[in-house]
């Protein structure tokens, strides 16, 4: 069974980015049938925030995406702690003490020669003894993973095919600060193994971390999961962009976009595969295939996913935007106006041309003469669109914009706007007369 998880730290709310990267483990789990799980990575306690985790489950459960567990980094310190003491006693793990800028100088002199700007390992030469004197003076070390230089660093990456890493161009990555807090790459292969995580699919930043996380596994006696990275984000420009680093759910939900939108566009960016408004989630994950993206960045443009949102709402049924619409809107009321909306809160506007009043524009004396004559005729026949219009030609040999137009003027106040076939029936026989005869006064 396929199990994903997708690991977000609340330190902030969600955005474009996180929430792809969310969505294609969702579908990834789906397409087989699998488990897909939420992993708080809240090991930071300076900087995780409670309400940041409550709005990072919101933001799922609005785009559709519900794990089928959740996890919290917070609350397994005891089998980070006990993992951790079993890679000391086993070398795989050592104690450094270099301060932020011994290591720049560092890296600045091996810059200098030439050589690659990775940790030298000088706190391997430490002696017992030394470090005894380091605790005494009130010294507290940070923690390296011990990389496995006479191993060569290989896996089959879901994406970028086959990669294959030097481990002895690598810095043995630090997993434990000073202050006892942990980094990423540890606890997050702990929990991997743990959960039973076989896939994980996140960004091309972290390709240089999973080589190192790769040893770990091995150093913990797991197998690891398989591995995919997908290029990052642009933004329209072409370029990565600070706005898709700020632009989440909150923004998008106000600009009035849509969750199906968003999720149909995002599970096609960085494919050659076109973007179907038309896909539900259950037809987004049975086509999901990680061998259809590419390694060109993904380009998110926020233009697109606007027109796409407006074909969005013109398919969505009156029973899922109901709680969004205006009081007494009916599903024939919404059938009527949908098609005209890039955002289901403009229905509002519209069912108040509906039911309130209109501000019809200065007419001729010719098309106040045709509009008093319209109402004559739509007392006979009443709120038929095709009735009145069919008549009209008829008496008075109007066709096309002279006969149109003037009546949606008198009726709506708009020149454009939803059928007026499906409009007039909702405006109602009455209400339609009372504006005929005030605009052909």
């Amino acid at each position: 069974m396929t199990v994903t998880r997708f690991a977000p730290s609340p330190t902030g709310r969600l955005h474009v980015g996180n929430i792809r990267t969310a969505l294609h483990n969702w579908l990834l789990a789906r397409r087989g049938g699998g488990r897909f799980l939420l992993r708080i990575d809240d090991t930071d306690a300076a900087r995780s925030r409670e309400d940041h985790v409550e709005a990072i489950r919101a933001d799922l459960a609005w785009l559709g995406l519900h794990p089928d567990g959740e996890e919290r980094q917070s609350a397994r310190f005891e089998v980070y702690e006990r993992e951790f003491a079993r890679l000391v006693a086993a070398g795989r793990v050592y104690r450094c003490y270099e301060t932020a800028q011994e290591l720049d100088l560092k890296r600045k002199v091996q810059l200098g020669r030439g050589l690659p700007p990775i940790y030298d390992r000088a706190a391997l030469s430490l002696s017992e003894a030394e470090h005894d004197a380091r605790a005494a003076a009130g010294e507290r070390p940070h923690w390296r993973f011990l990389l496995d230089h006479e191993s060569p660093i290989a896996w089959t990456d879901g994406i970028r095919g086959p990669q294959q890493f030097d481990p002895r161009q690598l810095s043995d990555p630090v997993v434990r600060r000073a202050d006892g807090s942990w980094l990423y790459m540890l606890p997050s292969a702990i929990d991997d193994v743990a959960m039973g995580i076989t896939d994980v699919l996140r960004g091309e930043d972290h390709v240089s971390n999973t080589a190192s996380q790769l040893q770990m596994f091995t150093a913990l006696g797991a197998e690891p999961p398989a591995f995919a990275h997908e290029a990052l984000l642009t933004g329209s420009e072409g370029k990565l962009s600070k706005r898709l680093g700020s632009l989440g759910v909150e923004e998008l939900r106000a600009a009035g976009v849509e969750p199906e939108a968003l999720v149909a566009l995002l599970a096609r960016l960085g494919t050659a595969d076109p973007v179907d408004p038309a896909l539900d989630s259950a037809a987004l994950a049975a086509s999901f295939d990680l061998s259809r993206f590419g390694r060109a960045p993904a380009r998110f443009d926020e233009a697109e996913l606007h027109r796409l949102n407006a074909a969005v709402i013109h398919r969505l049924p009156h029973a899922r935007v109901a709680a969004q619409l205006p009081p007494g809107m009916d599903e024939a009321g919404w059938n009527a106006i949908r098609p005209n909306l890039s955002r289901v809160a403009e229905a509002a506007d519209w069912w108040q041309v509906v039911n309130g009043s209109v501000t019809a524009p200065d007419f001729t004396d010719e098309d106040r003469a045709y509009l008093a004559e319209a109402a004559e005729v739509l007392e006979r026949v009443g709120a038929d669109w095709a009735a009145l219009t069919g008549a009209l030609k008829d008496r008075t040999g109007r066709k096309g914009k002279a006969l149109f137009l003037p009546l949606r003027q008198a009726l709506t106040g708009h020149d454009h706007g939803p059928e007026m076939a499906a409009l007039l029936p909702l405006i109602g026989r009455d209400a339609a007369l009372d504006r005929l005869h005030a605009a052909g006064q």
